[in-house]
């Protein structure tokens, strides 16, 4: 089985933990900051917040900027589910707004119809690894002084006319689960150039206390106070450790990433009815995932028939996302439904995730291409 993605794990890597096994500090040491100091640095983000998950980095960036019961935020449905959760776990109510029909990201000229007195945020996903339209949305966003979020978990090291992810919202998440661009087994990063933004994610991610073990070691001193209701959300120095060896790394995975892209680009151009996702000029893709939409009428086979045959073959593909308004919980709360967002809808019934990690070899390329070429 050729899996659609997974983790690239070297010696480095495996040092870098057993040193900080090794170390008196396994959680909440100086790790910690050193990961978020040169993760900052990569992004060229003022502040790096690091914590558990790329939903704790979600959730934590609606609570810095005081999501709340009553407020609005506004959410594309092509995603994963947790995007559009962590509004929720603060009390409140997203509102889906669709997709542009070639790249499958938040389409701008949409968004201004979803605009209440209530609305407070957009929350943007760069897709698969393309950026959004950061500067229609940021025009949206200071015309109605909104907040813009970039949720760039699958878009680490993509670029925006010049610009890298990590910069081009007012927070800005990212993931660091095994299938993405680098990993730390779970963990997520919040950049921001906003200190207040930055200084109550710290204190949210440690239960709502001010200082953590480390610093209050550094201070000589054993008094803490809990401001706010928080979460344990800390990473711990074991998984920083990890994320700093393989920061070191990422130049090297994207750019096999990019190659893996462009060679499926030149299969699939000659391939009638497999039609790859469309990538701005004006943007650099970071290709978490290759994504295809399959055209039935031009096929004669449809996406889950396809979907069943490349599994048979051993290759691991996948389907993101079920619109997020479909799933039953946002249904039954939310009252959302089939007819809310068109165009996400009818991409869902034509998408598949095909193969796409670093460690694929020439031949995994070919078998893959080999695979769908004699499936449809």
């Amino acid at each position: 089985m050729i899996p659609y993605g997974r983790q690239t794990i070297d010696e480095d890597d495996i040092k870098a933990v057993v040193e900080v096994l090794r170390s008196d500090w396994l959680t909440t040491g100086p790790k910690v900051a050193e990961f978020e100091k040169v993760f900052a640095q990569y992004v060229g983000a003022k502040y790096a917040v690091v914590v558990s998950s790329g939903t704790a980095a979600l959730h934590a960036a609606m609570y810095a900027i005081g999501i709340k019961p009553c407020d609005e935020v506004i959410v594309p449905p092509i995603t994963f589910a947790a995007s559009v959760n962590c509004v929720v776990y603060q009390g409140g109510t997203p509102v889906f707004s669709d997709v542009e029909p070639d790249t499958l990201l938040l389409d701008p000229d949409q968004i201004e119809t979803k605009i209440t007195s209530k609305t407070k945020t957009i929350i943007a996903v760069d897709y698969a690894g393309h950026p959004c339209d950061y500067d229609s949305l940021r025009k949206i966003a200071d015309k109605y002084n909104l907040v813009l979020v970039a949720d760039a978990c699958h878009a680490l090291g993509a670029e925006y006319k010049g610009e890298k992810t990590g910069t081009l919202a007012d927070l800005n998440i990212f993931s660091f689960h095994p299938v993405k661009h680098i990993t730390t087994g779970e963990g997520g990063m919040i950049t921001t150039d906003n200190a207040d933004y930055a200084d109550r994610m710290r204190i949210f991610r440690n239960h709502g206390i001010t200082t953590d073990h480390h610093q209050r070691e550094k201070q000589g001193s054993w008094f803490y106070e809990m401001t706010d209701l928080g979460y344990n959300y800390r990473m711990t120095d074991l998984q920083c450790a990890l994320g700093i060896s393989q920061l070191r790394k990422l130049p090297k995975f994207l750019k096999r990433r990019r190659e893996i892209a462009a060679r499926y680009d030149e299969a699939f151009a000659s391939l009638s009815g497999i039609n790859p996702l469309v990538v701005r000029h004006d943007s650099l893709h970071a290709y978490h995932l290759y994504v295809v939409r399959v055209d039935s009428g031009a096929l004669g086979i449809d996406r889950t028939a396809l979907f069943t045959s490349l599994c048979e073959r051993g290759i691991g593909v996948n389907v993101h996302y079920i619109p997020v308004h479909l799933h039953p919980f946002y249904r039954d709360k939310f009252n959302t439904g089939p007819g809310l967002c068109p165009v996400a809808e009818a991409a869902y019934e034509q998408i598949i995730s095909i193969p796409m990690f670093p460690e694929m070899s020439d031949s995994d390329i070919e078998a893959v291409i080999e695979a769908i070429s004699t499936s449809i």
